[in-house]
């Protein structure tokens, strides 16, 4: 037994060497732009051994840390890693040559073994989502307006202008990091490659993305293939939340279709009435808000085709309001049972639903039925 586990650490210690020579290899590869390696003890010493934790998500734990230098990082350790050294370094090359002030940027990376991280700037307000849904103070319309444009103009970054054309898949206000000045930096894009997502946020297909946020075609492929416009969708419903967020509770309604919020605002914008949104005091904040309501109906048209890119959705939100058309009623109208798997062709609300929330948890009368992200 004692010779074999003597064999057994001198294989792991002669792989440990091939992924390391790999690594360096990898980094001398990418030259000055090559992102800077970090030891996990370095790893573990910055974090103070993992002390603060700043959040989770399927890729992982996000870590406060420090440098030497007083500056401060958040660092993800990245779970269920996989992949040989030459890949991930690959990956994170791709990664950190993005260069976008709507992309939070990538500084480092820790490779031993399965001990994998990824250093970030930090982000000092966190993500979006507590914005919407926690305890922290609403944001005004013009803040949200120039959050949403920013993303917009990330997105465009990632789609058109990096060097490697990257596809999201799962933008949602998790995944939307806001700095001092709540300008919003896009997170978790890439890392699909690096490590496996928990069971818990992956769709019932196996695809990538979160449901209530995940484009038809994502789910179902004869609905068309997964594209740049996949984006687009998520960017329409996380956009439609920040309008309506505020506003969970629609009284007086009589089906689960009108309490579905995209139904219940586009007949607001097509009846050209009060968008009804709390908050909205002036008429710059009515155009704002009705600018942001009509082009998230564009972007989540049941057909992709009928979708603007991302490019044409910053064009329409710097544009004027007045010349933007509202668009056909042609979106799914129940999450819930896209989210559980039915085909959207059978997504059509039924009348004995009554669904008491309309952003964070889709509730009926007797049980929870999905979450909205």
């Amino acid at each position: 037994m004692f010779v074999f586990m003597l064999f057994k650490r001198k294989r792991l210690s002669e792989t440990q060497k091939i992924a390391d020579h790999q690594i360096e290899v990898s980094i001398r590869k990418y030259g000055r732009l090559a992102p800077k390696r970090y030891k996990y003890s370095e790893i573990k010493k910055m974090t103070k051994s993992f002390r603060e934790k700043l959040g989770q998500g399927g890729y992982g734990s996000v870590y406060k840390g420090e440098l030497p230098t007083g500056e401060l990082v958040a660092v993800k350790l990245l779970a269920g890693a996989q992949g040989n050294g030459e890949d991930f370094i690959n990956e994170v090359a791709s990664i950190i040559s993005t260069s976008h002030v709507n992309i939070v940027t990538l500084l480092g990376f820790c490779f031993e073994g399965k001990k994998r991280a990824l250093m970030y700037e930090f982000m000092p307000y966190g993500s979006l989502d507590k914005f919407l849904h926690g305890d922290e103070s609403h944001l005004n319309w013009n803040t949200l307006f120039l959050i949403a444009k920013g993303i917009a103009r990330g997105l465009e970054y990632l789609h058109k202008g990096c060097k490697t054309r990257i596809v999201h898949f799962d933008i949602k206000p998790h995944n939307i990091l806001l700095d001092e000045e709540f300008v919003p930096k896009i997170s978790d894009f890439g890392l699909a490659k690096l490590c496996k997502r928990k069971e818990s946020i992956v769709s019932v297909t196996g695809a990538r993305g979160t449901a209530g946020y995940m484009a038809p075609e994502v789910f179902f492929r004869s609905f068309g293939g997964a594209s740049h416009k996949s984006d687009v969708y998520s960017y329409g419903m996380m956009v439609l939340e920040m309008t309506g967020a505020r506003k969970n509770k629609i009284a007086n309604l009589t089906s689960a279709s009108e309490a579905y919020f995209p139904e219940w605002i586009h007949k607001q914008v097509e009846a050209g009435d009060s968008l009804g949104v709390d908050e909205v005091t002036t008429e710059e904040e009515e155009e704002l808000a009705r600018k942001l309501v009509t082009v998230s109906l564009w972007c989540i048209q049941s057909d992709p085709s009928d979708q603007p890119s991302i490019s044409k959705v910053v064009e329409m939100l710097e544009g004027n309001s007045q010349s933007l058309q509202v668009p056909p009623k042609r979106f799914w109208s129940s999450p819930t049972r896209l989210a559980q798997g039915t085909p959207p062709s059978a997504t059509q609300s039924s009348s004995n639903e009554r669904v008491s929330t309309v952003h964070g948890m889709i509730q009926t009368d007797s049980n929870f039925v999905g979450r909205y992200q």
